[in-house]
């Protein structure tokens, strides 16, 4: 048995690839600047764009497409006060099969908000039958800080008749402010967990996804707006809760492209209250 631990201790060892990309951002005399870049590995982005003046708008870019065993991507954002940043990605992450040693996929997000406003709206992620995806997202607010995150969740790929019917995936959210949770979620999913299929779970849904908001200066009104589209809409995938000052608004269906439209648009009708300017759509998401 411990010689069997130690080989098992050792393939894991050998087959961990990580990748690291650290950005920082601050108030420069005319827009925001992405002051910093450190990464190592397959991790990059494209030079900053400007559609909106001040606003740094960055596309993160992972060239490989997704995560296969032994990949540990982490990414490190820090806003500095009077930054304006949204940060986006140009297509869907993955999450692949596993080996056959069950050796997990790992991404941490790390994001430090000081004084400032930061937008993280990512494509969606598919979690492609037989992964062992562990996914963790940390959000640090201080001060004045203004966020909205964005996260859809495919599991398997239904449209494609490939289900998920075997591996797991464990995601896990935080978000805090001066250092006092607002909101702590884990969630792990096996291929045959039950709470797929319960109707006080997923009720056989694939795909979930959440925005989640800080900062508002007027949260019931952004609810009564939210709501009020969504009742206008006869959408009835979404809901809307607000609690400890984190607006939470919550997909769940059978389509990512559906997930990724309806919450866009939330973030489009609250982003004048949260921001004080209208929603800038970033280009990338029109290819």
């Amino acid at each position: 048995m411990n010689g069997f631990s130690t080989d098992l201790l050792s393939t894991q060892q050998q087959r961990h690839w990580p990748a690291f990309l650290s950005l920082g951002f601050d108030h420069g005399e005319k827009k925001t600047r992405m002051h910093q870049m450190q990464f190592q590995g397959p991790l990059r982005v494209q030079r900053p764009f400007y559609p909106e003046g001040k606003v740094c708008h960055v596309y993160l870019l992972h060239p490989p497409g997704g995560l296969v065993s032994g990949d540990d991507l982490n990414i490190q954002l820090d806003c500095a006060p009077d930054s304006q940043v949204l940060v986006t990605t140009p297509s869907a992450g993955k999450i692949y099969r596993s080996d056959s040693n069950d050796i997990a996929q790992k991404q941490r997000v790390d994001i430090q908000v000081t004084d400032s406003q930061c937008e993280w709206l990512p494509m969606e992620t598919i979690v492609f039958d037989g992964a062992h995806g562990i996914l963790n997202t940390h959000i640090c607010l201080y001060g004045e800080a203004k966020f909205v995150g964005l996260d859809v969740f495919c599991l398997g790929r239904p449209k494609s008749d490939l289900p998920f019917e075997s591996g797991s995936v464990e995601q896990r959210l935080s978000v805090y402010h001066d250092d006092k949770p607002l909101l702590l979620e884990r969630q792990y999913l096996a291929s045959n967990d039950p709470l797929i299929a319960a109707s006080s779970g997923f009720n056989g849904w694939l795909v979930s996804g959440m925005l989640v908001a800080f900062g508002l200066a007027e949260p019931e009104e952004a609810v009564t707006l939210l709501r009020n589209y969504l009742e206008n809409e006869a959408i009835t995938t979404v809901s809307v809760t607000y609690r400890l000052k984190v607006l939470v608004v919550r997909y769940l269906g059978d389509c990512s492209e559906e997930a990724q439209a309806q919450l866009r648009m939330c973030w489009q009708l609250i982003r004048p209250m949260l921001m004080g300017r209208q929603a800038c759509v970033p280009r990338i998401w029109n290819t």
